[in-house]
Parts: structure tokens; sequence; C-alpha cells
């Protein structure tokens, strides 16, 4: 009788056992994968509203796993806004200027670049007639409207004026942050001097006569040099391989699909920047879209230079994942 009954605890045992394993690789098998992006405002950002609007990178998870990925995208001010929320965890990838990529960089946010997205124009606009060049701006109390302090533009302006022979930093008391569409609109209306920005906010701005070009800014970074990039956090990177080349998968898709049909590209984006179709395919024309990088790790040499970022980096690797090309 005592044998009978520790046989039957021995089975108990056992069916326990197998129910607890069962229930936890059902659980495994039934995780809620979520993948949460940020991204900003403007053209250059395009490929994102063509993969959010085709569910591309929800299809590239699909193709690769089988199963489903959640993707909440969520708009953002400022890189620097967005180096906050992968520090913290509650980001995965974001999408910013080069400058705050690469400051999160070196101040071991926990991140890499792991694609380009776009290249795009810049420029200077100002409202008043009697500012032609920097030295109408140097000593004065004119405020300059850029995204944020240590923003690309910043560092555009800063490069501007150290290609013109002036301390990169002499107007760094000008700036005053604002979002692209909240700088145009100061612009217009007076309450500030100077706006610098991109598309398409540049072309808004040089339409209205009663705006003007300050050229020294367009010339200093052409649009076919790198702009925006991807960051992904090493955790992703690490820890997730299929998720990660799901994410790179459809940017590479949303990115094609942009260059091969821009008409219906300027259908699906024109709503979200608040431009008309005509208009929104004139500017998506004159970006540059593309997975490889141009450029990056020259303005992370001149930010190092000028004091912008406390370190400089060795080579191009110490910026990105080993899946991106480019310089």
């Amino acid at each position: 009788m005592k044998k009978v009954f520790i046989l039957c605890i021995a089975v108990l045992f056992i069916f326990t056992g197998c129910g607890k394993e069962q229930e936890e690789n059902k659980n495994i098998e039934d995780e809620v994968v979520i993948l949460n992006i940020a991204y900003q405002y403007g053209l250059a950002y395009a490929p994102l509203i063509v993969a959010q609007n085709q569910g591309l990178i929800e299809k590239a998870y699909k193709n690769i796993t089988g199963k489903d990925v959640t993707v909440v995208w969520n708009q953002m001010s400022s890189g620097a806004d967005i180096n906050t929320g992968i520090a913290s965890g509650s980001l995965d990838v974001g999408f910013m200027g080069i400058a705050p990529a690469i400051t999160g960089v070196t101040k071991g946010v926990g991140y890499k670049i792991f694609t380009n997205l776009s290249g795009q124009e810049h420029c200077l606009m100002t409202n008043n007639i009697n500012i032609t060049s920097f030295d109408d701006l140097i000593g004065s109390k004119y405020q300059i409207a850029l995204v944020n302090v240590g923003s690309f533009q910043h560092i555009i302006l800063a490069k501007a004026l150290y290609n013109s022979g002036y301390d990169s930093h002499i107007l760094d008391s000008n700036i005053v942050a604002m979002k692209h569409p909240d700088g145009m609109t100061a612009l217009e209306s007076g309450s500030i001097a100077c706006h610098l920005t991109s598309s398409p906010y540049i072309y808004m701005e040089r339409a209205n006569e009663n705006l003007y070009e300050i050229k020294a800014v367009t010339e200093t970074w052409k649009k076919e040099n790198s702009f925006i990039v991807g960051v992904a956090s090493e955790n992703l990177y690490n820890n997730n391989e299929k998720l990660y080349q799901a994410l790179c998968d459809a940017i590479k898709d949303a990115i094609d699909y942009l260059n091969n049909n821009m008409e219906e590209t300027a259908k699906l984006t024109c709503e979200f920047n608040g431009n008309n179709v005509e208009d929104e395919l004139e500017y998506l024309q004159q970006g540059s879209y593309t997975i490889e990088t141009k450029g990056i790790f020259e303005f992370a040499s001149f930010m190092a230079e000028t004091g912008f970022i406390d370190q400089a980096l060795e080579s191009y690797s110490d910026l990105v994942f080993e899946n991106v090309i480019g310089n």
C-alpha cells in the first residue's frame, strides 16, 4: 500500500511539472511583442509615414517569425527628448538628426545608428531685410529659432560660422528653441528675426516674399549628406535579433517604396505635413532618401573639435551597428 501511495505522488508530480512547463511555454509564445518608436516633424521623416501606413515593420516581423508585433509610434519635439526616452527604456528606436544621435552615442545613452533615413537642404531665413550676413547677427539681440540647443540645426549654424571664419559658438546666446512649424509661424509673425529649418518649411518660407535667405547656412551641408538617422537601443540589437532585422528590412522597404512611388508617397504624407499633393511631391523630389550614411563621422569630428561633444570618436564603427554602410 505504501508503494502504491508513493507511485501516485510521483505521477502527480510529473503531471504537475509538465503542466507548469506547458503553461510557461504558452506564456512565452503568447507574449505580446511591442516596439516603441519615436520620430519628429518634417518631410525628412517621410519614409516613416510609409512604414506606418503600410504596416511594413509588422509585415517584416511576421515574415521572419510568423508572429505579430505591435508598433507604437510617438511623435516628439527633439532628439534630446528621444535620447531621454531610450535612456529610460520607454523607447526602443528613435529617428533624429545626426547631431543628437552622435551626442547620444558618446554619452552612453545605450544605442547606435542602425540606418540612414534622409538628407535635406537647410537654410537660415529672416524677416528683416537689413540682415544679410552673419555680421548683422553677431553682437545683436536678434533671436534665431531652431529646434533645440545641440540639435542638428544648431551644429549646422556653428559649422557655417566656423567656415566663415567666426567662433562657432558666437551666436549661441541668440538661439531660442522651437519646433519647426512653431519657428516658421514665429518668423512669419515677426516674433523672432530668424529661423533655421529644413524641408518642407524652407520651401514655404522661400515662397514668402517677405522673408530673405542667408546663404552661408545653405552651402554648409548639402542634401546628399546625412541629416536624419535611425538609432536602435543596444538592448534591442543584442536581445531581439529578429525584431531588429525586421526593423531594418522595413525601413529599407519604405525608402525603396518612396523613391519608386513618389506620387503615391506624396498622397500619404501631404496631410501629415500640411501641404497639398502637388507641393508635397515637389518637396519630396528635392530630398535624398537612402539607408546609406554620408558624412556622419566628419560631422562627429567637427562636434568634438568645437566642444559639442566631450570626446572624439576613433572611427565610423563607434557610431553604427555592423549592418550599416556609409561613412
